[in-house]
C-alpha cells in the first residue's frame, strides 16, 4: 500500500468507439482540446469534431499522435487495432478463407 493517491487502473485496450474513448481519456487525464491539439499538432476544432462523431475516425498516423498526447499506445483504440488486423489479413488470403469458413 502506497501513500500516493488512488488511481483507476486503465485498461490496455478500449472496447468503445473512437470518439467516446478519446473523450474518456481526456477526462481521465484532465486534458483539454487545446492541450491535446498542441501535443498532437492538430486543431482543437478538429479534435472536437472527432469526439462528437462529426468527422470520421482519423488515419492510423493521426490516431498515434492523439494516443501519444493522451499517454496511451495507439493500440488502445479499437479502430486502430481493427485496421492493423485487416492489413495483416489482406496479406494472408488463405487465412481469410479459413476464418470465414470457421465463423460462417
Amino acid at each position: 500500500m502506497g501513500n500516493g493517491p488512488l488511481m483507476a487502473k486503465r485498461r490496455r485496450y478500449s472496447n468503445e468507439q473512437f470518439g467516446p474513448t478519446m473523450e474518456r481519456l481526456m477526462a481521465e487525464t484532465g486534458t483539454t482540446y487545446r492541450g491535446l491539439a498542441d501535443k498532437a499538432k492538430l486543431s482543437a476544432g478538429y479534435l472536437n469534431h472527432i469526439v462528437h462523431g462529426n468527422r470520421p475516425v482519423p488515419s492510423n498516423d493521426v490516431i498515434a499522435r492523439i494516443a501519444k498526447g493522451l499517454g496511451v499506445e495507439a493500440e488502445h483504440f479499437r479502430e486502430y487495432r481493427i485496421r492493423v488486423i485487416t492489413e495483416k489479413l489482406e496479406q494472408m488470403p488463405e487465412l481469410i478463407d479459413r476464418l470465414y469458413k470457421r465463423l460462417a
